[in-house]
């Protein structure tokens, strides 16, 4: 089903069947490493698929002018592997393993802290104790206090009401961002096997969630979480809320990574992330540091 590299395969839903299971074996926790985000993301990073001659599946894409390959399942071959390099100059979000077998052999390697996903204990925010939530609780009952709420699970017969949520926060925003994404999450959450839950205030959608499981079902991946603006507290409230609905058998939440962004940085971090899932750039032997 995949065109042999350099051919390439365009990413399509058609392609879940073969690609999602492979996605599934994962442990690592690499929030872009499944299907669903790879294939919303796609027009945005311009990904395709290929299989290479050892069999080993790439995707490809591009950040505005820069190319790169991923590698999510192997590494491939020594020579197959310099023929990615040759052609596409730039390993993106390789895993900590991959970045040490890379580094061994002699490859440049580069921390990609800005793509670090941010991973806390789900107990840490489902409860929030402690005196490093106390401003996070103080959010919470300002919102609970102050308007008449409910939650429900984001089923089929609720996505008009997410979208409603989404087109409410497009209209706040400056910038688009993942609005696309996110809308055709919404739209395809059920073939997707995407999971989440909407809010209510008055009646009214005012927020929704949607994510997936990773690194094999020990941890829940939140892709998407939009608040209509104008409610203090409430996107303290849904975190919050998520959490603690979520299965015990999610020992952790990854909710991805900050791209660099201080203010997007400083929020994450308010949390008190239990740690990272890092990720690396690779580059050819030998070649200068930008």
């Amino acid at each position: 089903m995949l065109a042999d590299y350099p051919h390439t395969s365009p990413l399509t839903i058609e392609l879940r069947p073969l690609l999602h299971p492979l996605f599934r074996q994962l442990r690592e926790g690499i929030s872009e490493f499944t299907f669903a985000n790879l294939y919303l993301f796609r027009a945005t990073h311009r990904y395709s698929v290929t299989a290479l001659a050892d069999g080993t599946v790439a995707f490809l894409g591009r950040d505005d002018a820069r190319a790169f390959f991923m590698l999510p399942f192997a590494l491939p071959e020594a020579g197959l592997l310099d023929t990615l390099f040759r052609d596409h100059g730039m390993l993106k979000c390789a895993s900590a393993a991959q970045a040490r077998i890379l580094a061994q052999q002699g490859y440049r390697i580069e921390e990609d802290r800005n793509n670090f996903d941010y991973l806390y204990r789900r107990q840490d925010l489902a409860l929030l104790g402690g005196r490093n939530y106390h401003k996070k609780r103080n959010l919470i009952k300002a919102f609970t206090r102050s308007h008449a709420f409910c939650a429900k699970p984001l089923r089929t017969e609720l996505h008009q009401d997410a979208l409603q949520v989404l087109e409410d926060w497009r209209r706040g925003t400056e910038v688009p961002g993942d609005y696309e994404a996110a809308r055709e999450a919404v739209e395809l959450a059920e073939p997707l096997q995407l999971c989440g839950g909407i809010y209510y205030v008055e009646s009214q959608p005012v927020a929704f969630v949607l994510g997936e499981e990773l690194a094999g079902g020990a941890s829940y991946a939140i892709h998407f979480e939009k608040a209509v603006p104008g409610y203090k507290g409430l996107y303290q409230f849904i975190n919050q809320s998520f959490a603690a609905v979520l299965p015990e058998e999610y020992a952790t939440i990854n909710r991805e990574q900050d791209l660099g962004d201080p203010g997007l940085r400083q929020a994450k971090m308010s949390y008190f992330p239990a740690g990272f899932v890092e990720k690396f750039k690779v580059y050819p032997k030998d070649s200068p540091p930008l």
